[in-house]
């Protein structure tokens, strides 16, 4: 689901946002990733999640849209407030709607 996301951002926000995370899944975070071409232009939710899907392939069989949930719960959690605004706030409308709907205070 990170790479996903991460393909959805602008270079620098996905670049903002890996600052955030811890030495190795920033590793994780930033394998295979080639940033001609970014953002990517998914702007509805299931073609959003029909992405996570096909990178979960071959992987324990989870919902795409729990997976998606479960880790922007995780990011919302352990990263600065600002940065997880920011990051949701540069996201279109239906994919905004995949954050938790309280985010924690500042």
């Amino acid at each position: 689901m990170l790479h996903t996301l991460r393909d959805r951002l602008t270079v620098e926000e996905a670049a903002h946002l890996s600052a955030q995370l811890p030495l190795l899944v920033r590793g994780i975070y930033f394998e295979g990733w080639h940033p001609a071409h970014k953002p990517t232009k998914e702007r509805a939710q299931q073609e959003f999640l029909e992405q996570v899907a096909a990178r979960l392939q071959g992987v324990e069989p989870m919902n795409a849209e729990t997976a998606t949930r479960t880790v922007i719960g995780v990011l919302e959690r352990h990263i600065d407030p600002a940065e997880a605004a920011q990051v949701k706030h540069m996201l279109p409308k239906p994919l905004q709607s995949l954050w938790p709907a309280e985010t924690r205070p500042s």
